[in-house]
C-alpha cells in the first residue's frame, strides 16, 4: 500500500498541473475507484508485479479525482465578476492575527454577514487598509467583530519564468478574493465563530507579551514567529541570512518544532509518570506521555493558529499516536505512509505546498538513510549524517522549487536544530505566559548565538549553489543518484550516485543563437523590467517596482526569473530613471547577480530619491546614460537614443523626460532583422526630442512608453516607429488607469498588435529569428483557478 498511497498523493498534486477541473462526470468514477482499489486490495491478486502496477494507476486516479472534486467545490465560493471593483459592506470576523505596519494593515476577514443588497461574497477575503501619509492604520486585534465597507477583487497574480503563484496560495488557504478597505472599520457584535475568536485573542496576547518583554530586540521578531508563528516583524535580511543558509523552517512553527515539542512532553511525562507508582498501575506511563505529548502537539499548533504546515504535522503525529494507543507498531515507512494518506484526504491542497514535499522527503530520507546497519554508530555520527542524509536527499527538489540550495545547510542545521527546537522554542512558549521578562531575553540570546553561527556561515566564499530549473528526467535521475549516495558504505556502485547528479546540477539550457536576441517583459504589475539574453549575455532594463510590504519586484520576480533562466550574474543593468516602478528592485538585482555594469540617467540627476541615492551610494562607477552609447553582443546591437547629454543640465525635464531609451536590433547571418524599443516613461516632450534628432526608426516590437498613458505614444512617434506588436508593461486594475483608451486607439490605428502584462502575463519575443511571434506566459501553461 505504500506506492499506492504515494500515486495517491501524486495524483492529487498532479491536478496542479491542469488548466482545467475534470468534466462533472468523470467525478462520478470517484466512489466505484475507490471501491474498485479496496476490493483489488483485499484480493490476492494484487500481490505480483501486474497487480501492483493496477493498483498504483486506481490510487493515481484516484487521487486525481478527489483532488478535482475538492477543488471544484472550493472554486463555487468565488466573487461574481459583477461585484469586482464595487463597494460591499460586510460583518465578520478578523482571523488570525493581524499585519500592522506605520502606513497599513492587511488581514484575513471571515464574512458573517453581507449587508448590501443582492451582493454575494466569499466566505473568506484577504483585505489590507492603505493610509495617507501620516494617518495611522487602524487598530485590529485577531477575533474582533467588525462592520466595514471593502472592494474587492477575485484573485490575482503575476505570471513569469520561474514565479511564485499568488492565486495558488491564496487557494491553498481558502481566500477567494482580496481587496481594500474604504473607510475605517467599526466595532459589530452580530459575528460568529467565537470559539476561534478565543483562540485569535489568545495569540494576540501572547504576541504583545513577547513584544513588551523584549522591546526593540532586534530578533524580538523570531521569538514572536517561534511562538505564536507570526512573522511579520522578521525582516528582510533576516530572511536572507535564514535562506542562505537553508534554515528558513526553523523560525516559524514548523513541523519540526512541533515534532520535537511534543516528543519532550512525552519524555518528560513518561519519567515523571514512572516515578507514580499509583498512576502507572492505571494507566502505562507509555500511554500517558503519548497523549500528553499529542495534546502538546495540539495546543503549539492551536498557539500558532492552525497554520497549514502545522496542520499537516498534527494530522501525522495524531496517525503515530493513535497506532501507538492501540499497541500498533508498524514500520516507521509505513506509519508515514498512513501519515501522507491523511494529509492529502483532509487537505488536498497540501501536495500542492513545496513544504509538504520537503517535510514527508526529510523524513523518508533520515529513514532511508538508516537502514540496514549492522550497529549503531556514535550519537555525533547519526546527527552529522542526518544532515548530509537530508541535504543530499532533498537537493533535487530544492533546486526544481527554488532554484539553490544552501552547501552550508548541513553545518547551519546541525548547529541550529538542536538549539532552536530544544531550547528556543521551550523559551518562548514559557515566555508567553510567565511573568519573568528574563526567559523571552533567554530565548533571544540563544536566537543570537544561532545567527551568529550563520553569519559566520555565509561569509564562506560559496554559501549557495543556483542552478536553473531542472526538467522531470533530471530530477528523477538526480533522485535515484541521492539513492545510491545514502547506501551504507561498502555498497557496490554508490560513485554512480554522483555521475546522477550531473544533469540536475549542469543541465543543458536552450540558449539564443548567434545573432538573435531573446527579450521576455516581465510582469512585475505596475512597473517595467524586461530581460534580454544572447548568446553568451544577460542584460536587465529596468527592475519593476517596490512595494508597501517593504519587499520588491528586483527579489520577488526579476531575480527568481533568473535564476529559473541559469543566469547567476548579469553582464549589464541598465535602470531608465529613478521612479519606483522601475528602479524599486534594482538595489536587489545588485545584491543577487551582480551586473558587471550599471547604466542609469540617475547618475547624472542631482535631485535624487532614496531609491537613486542607494544606488549612487552602492555603485560608484555607474554610467551615465547617454544618446550615443552603443554596445555589440554576439552579433546583436544595443544602442542608446535617449537622453542628449545637454537635458542633464537642464533643470526643465522631469525624471520621465530624462528615461533611458534603449533599443535592440538582431540581424543575424540567417533569419530577418528584428528590432525592440524599451523606452521607459518618455512622454510626448521626449518623443518630441527624439523625431527632431531623428533618434527612431521602425521596429517590430514597441514596449509601450509610460505603460500606455495618455500622453505618451503620440502619433508622429508610432508613425515613426511603426511598431508591428506593442507590449504594455501595467499592473491589473491600476489606480493610475493605464492603459490610456487614446493609447490604445492609437495602437490600433496602426494595426499594431496588442499585448498587455495584466493579462498575456510575461510576454517573451524572440529577435532575429524571422518574422516575431510573441509568446504569453499565462497561455503558455494555463492553471484552472487562473482569472
Amino acid at each position: 500500500m505504500r506506492w499506492a498511497i504515494l500515486a495517491f498523493a501524486l495524483g492529487a498534486a498532479w491536478l496542479r498541473t491542469q488548466a482545467t477541473l475534470p468534466a462533472s462526470a468523470w467525478m462520478t468514477l470517484l466512489l466505484p475507484l475507490a471501491l474498485a482499489a479496496w476490493l483489488f486490495r483485499r484480493d490476492a491478486g494484487w500481490r505480483g508485479w501486474l497487480g501492483r502496477i493496477v493498483l498504483v494507476l486506481l490510487a493515481g486516479a484516484l487521487g486525481f479525482l478527489y483532488a478535482g472534486w475538492r477543488a471544484d467545490l472550493r472554486l463555487a465560493d468565488d466573487l461574481p465578476r459583477y461585484w469586482q471593483g464595487r463597494d460591499v459592506e460586510l460583518v465578520g470576523r478578523v482571523v488570525g492575527l493581524p499585519e500592522t505596519t506605520a502606513t497599513s494593515a492587511r488581514f484575513v476577514f471571515r464574512v458573517a454577514a453581507v449587508e448590501t443588497p443582492g451582493a454575494r461574497v466569499p466566505t473568506q477575503v484577504r483585505l489590507v487598509w492603505s493610509g495617507y501619509r501620516g494617518e495611522p492604520p487602524p487598530i485590529l486585534v485577531g477575533g474582533d467583530c467588525l462592520r466595514l465597507t471593502a472592494r474587492l477583487n477575485r484573485p490575482r497574480g503575476n505570471v513569469n519564468p520561474g514565479g511564485f503563484d499568488y492565486p495558488a496560495w491564496l487557494l491553498e488557504r481558502n481566500i477567494r478574493a482580496v481587496g481594500g478597505l474604504i473607510g475605517r472599520p467599526v466595532s459589530a457584535t452580530a459575528c460568529s465563530g467565537a470559539a476561534r475568536a478565543g483562540l485569535d485573542r489568545a495569540r494576540e496576547w501572547t504576541r504583545a507579551r513577547i513584544r513588551a518583554a523584549l522591546g526593540d530586540a532586534p530578533y524580538a521578531g523570531v521569538v514572536v514567529a517561534l511562538a505564536v508563528g507570526d512573522q511579520d516583524a522578521i525582516t528582510s535580511a533576516q530572511w536572507t541570512l535564514f535562506r542562505r543558509t537553508g534554515t528558513t523552517h526553523l523560525f516559524s512553527v514548523s513541523g519540526l518544532h512541533i515534532t520535537l515539542f511534543s516528543a519532550l512532553v512525552f519524555a518528560g511525562v513518561r519519567r515523571i509518570w514512572r516515578s507514580l507508582p499509583g498512576l502507572n498501575a492505571r494507566v502505562p506511563a507509555a500511554r500517558a506521555g503519548i497523549v500528553l505529548g499529542w495534546c502538546a502537539a495540539t495546543g503549539y499548533t492551536a498557539l500558532a493558529g492552525f497554520g497549514i504546515p502545522a496542520q499537516r504535522t498534527l494530522l501525522m503525529l495524531t496517525a503515530g499516536a493513535v497506532f501507538a494507543l492501540f499497541d500498533r507498531v508498524p514500520t516507521a515507512s509505513r506509519l508515514l505512509a498512513v501519515a501522507l494518506a491523511v494529509v492529502v484526504a483532509v487537505d488536498p491542497w497540501a501536495a500542492f505546498a513545496p513544504g509538504f514535499w520537503l517535510s514527508f522527503g526529510a523524513v523518508a530520507a533520515l529513514l532511508y538513510a538508516g537502514m540496514g546497519r549492522l550497529r549503531a554508530p556514535p550519537p555525533w555520527r547519526v546527527w552529522v549524517r542526518a544532515q548530509w542524509a537530508v541535504t543530499v536527499a532533498l537537493a533535487p527538489l530544492l533546486l526544481a522549487l527554488f532554484n539553490e540550495v544552501s552547501l552550508v545547510s548541513p553545518l547551519a542545521n546541525a548547529v541550529a536544530i538542536p538549539l532552536v527546537s530544544l531550547l528556543a522554542v521551550p523559551l518562548a512558549l514559557l515566555a508567553a505566559v510567565s511573568p519573568w521578562d528574563g526567559i523571552a531575553w533567554a530565548a533571544h540570546a540563544v536566537i543570537v548565538l544561532v545567527t551568529t553561527c550563520m553569519e559566520w556561515l555565509v561569509r564562506l566564499p560559496q554559501p549557495l549553489f543556483h542552478a536553473a530549473t531542472p526538467d522531470l528526467a533530471a530530477i528523477l535521475l538526480a533522485l535515484l543518484g541521492a539513492g545510491l549516495w545514502l547506501l551504507p558504505r561498502g555498497f557496490p556502485a554508490r560513485w554512480l550516485g554522483v555521475v546522477l547528479f550531473l544533469p540536475l546540477l549542469f543541465p543543458r539550457l536552450p540558449t539564443p543563437p548567434q545573432g538573435q536576441a531573446w527579450v521576455t517583459v516581465l510582469d512585475v504589475g505596475q512597473g517595467t523590467a524586461v530581460l534580454v539574453r544572447t548568446a553568451r549575455h544577460a542584460l536587465v532594463v529596468d527592475t519593476g517596482p517596490a512595494f508597501m510590504s517593504g519587499e520588491d519586484a528586483g527579489a520577488r520576480i526579476v531575480a527568481p526569473a533568473l535564476w529559473h533562466l541559469g543566469i547567476g550574474r548579469l553582464d549589464g543593468l541598465v535602470v531608465s530613471h529613478d521612479d519606483i516602478d522601475h528602479s524599486g528592485g534594482a538595489m536587489s538585482l545588485l545584491g543577487s547577480h551582480r551586473p558587471a555594469w550599471l547604466l542609469s540617467s540617475i547618475a547624472g540627476m542631482a535631485d535624487l530619491g532614496p531609491t537613486g541615492r542607494a544606488l549612487r551610494a552602492a555603485r560608484p562607477d555607474m554610467v551615465v546614460c547617454e544618446a550615443g552609447h552603443r554596445w555589440h553582443w554576439d552579433g546583436v546591437d544595443f544602442q542608446v537614443l535617449h537622453p542628449p547629454t545637454h537635458h542633464y543640465a537642464h533643470p526643465g525635464f522631469s525624471d520621465n523626460a530624462r528615461s533611458c531609451v534603449v533599443r535592440v536590433s538582431a540581424t543575424p547571418a540567417t533569419g530577418g532583422p528584428n528590432s525592440l524599443l524599451i523606452p521607459g516613461d518618455v512622454e510626448r516632450l521626449a518623443e518630441m526630442n527624439l523625431l527632431e534628432r531623428d533618434a527612431l526608426a521602425p521596429t517590430d516590437v514597441l514596449v509601450s512608453p509610460h505603460h500606455g498613458s495618455g500622453g505618451s505614444s503620440s502619433a508622429e512617434f508610432l508613425a515613426a516607429t511603426r511598431p508591428r506588436w506593442v507590449i504594455i508593461p501595467v499592473g491589473h486594475r491600476n489606480r493610475f488607469g493605464h492603459p490610456h483608451p487614446d493609447a490604445l486607439a492609437r495602437y490600433r490605428a496602426i494595426g499594431a498588435g496588442i499585448l498587455r502584462t495584466d493579462r498575456d502575463g510575461a510576454v517573451s519575443v524572440r529577435l532575429g529569428a524571422g518574422p516575431v511571434e510573441p509568446e504569453r506566459a499565462r497561455s503558455t501553461a494555463p492553471r484552472y483557478w487562473w482569472e
